[in-house]
């Protein structure tokens, strides 16, 4: 059975998250403006559509919902970063998050995170590695907040000696809190680290693989997409996860990392078929008609969908 997923925007839904930058606050800031003001706006807007983005997973038997990292924009900018409660409406923005973690509760839709590229645990500049753990410690305050229990991350860099890079990466792990340790998963990507390269990082440290079969397809390590799935499903202590998308220009074209608007049906695994359930959070340009497409083909395929 099959909770698809949905990843952080809309194409046609009138469904948006409206972002700032810092630069633009440092302007309000000349003029007078108290850039919280402008801030609190955004946030207002986002939770509520965050509320909207549940709701028409709901209604459209989408079981999943990835939630854009920009929630509460630049929250960590080292000069125009903030607290939740330093807003003007914060207790109000803490029922509202509270209104929408008992939303998908009530309607059984599973709510993730996958931070930005430059969150990398393995990197061997201090540097990078704090404001790395600054971005996790935020979106675990959201996470817990809303009862999201994923906060995916990739490998990181090779930097020349993989194996070094993943030691980092462990020792780096242990410098997070509970909340973020106790919901963080590691991806296969397509560029530096295969399933059979982060399994034993996962089994170390207790985390979750989230096998990306479309990366596996693009950096390939000797494991079969049916291997790598069992594997994959053993290191899960909850619902599995799993990503999924097709390349742009077709697997016989260059650059097959590129994602396609849709997902091709040919590109679905038969090896996932009798899984009993995993959410499948499906990676395509064109949003939540991508998703939908796919679940009608799905169904013709006599694919469980919940």
């Amino acid at each position: 059975m099959i909770r698809l997923g949905l990843c952080c925007l809309f194409l046609e839904a009138p469904i948006r998250f409206r972002t700032t930058t810092a630069k633009y606050l440092s302007t309000l800031l000349k003029k007078g403006i108290d850039p919280l003001e402008h801030l609190n706006e955004i946030i207002g807007s986002n939770l509520h559509n965050l509320l909207l983005a549940v709701q028409f997973c709901s209604d459209n038997g989408i079981g999943s919902f990835r939630i854009n990292s920009g929630l509460l924009p630049i929250y960590t900018h080292p000069e125009q970063g903030y607290h939740l409660d330093d807003l003007p409406d914060s207790s109000k923005f803490r029922m509202e998050f509270e209104k929408v973690r008992k939303e998908a509760l009530l309607k059984k839709v599973r709510l993730t995170f996958h931070p930005d590229q430059f969150v990398v645990l393995s990197s061997p500049r201090e540097d990078v590695v704090e404001k790395s753990i600054a971005d996790l410690e935020y979106q675990g305050m959201m996470a817990k907040l809303l009862g999201a229990d994923v906060i995916n991350i990739h490998g990181g860099g090779g930097y020349g000696d993989k194996v070094s890079a993943l030691k980092r990466f462990a020792k780096n792990f242990e410098r997070l809190s509970k909340t973020v340790q106790s919901r963080l998963t590691v991806e296969n990507d397509d560029k530096t680290y295969t399933p059979s390269e982060l399994l034993p990082l996962c089994r170390e440290l207790g985390i979750p693989l989230v096998y990306d079969v479309h990366h596996h397809r693009c950096l390939q390590d000797g494991m079969s997409i049916l291997e790598a799935t069992k594997e994959a499903l053993s290191t899960w202590n909850r619902e599995p996860l799993f990503h999924i998308s097709s390349p742009r220009g077709g697997w016989g074209m260059a650059k097959p990392q590129f994602h396609h608007d849709f997902l091709d049906i040919e590109d679905m695994p038969m090896e996932w078929k009798n899984i009993s359930k995993f959410t499948l959070e499906i990676e395509a340009k064109a949003k939540e008609v991508a998703v939908l497409k796919l679940k009608k083909q799905l169904k013709i395929e006599g694919w469980i969908i919940e």
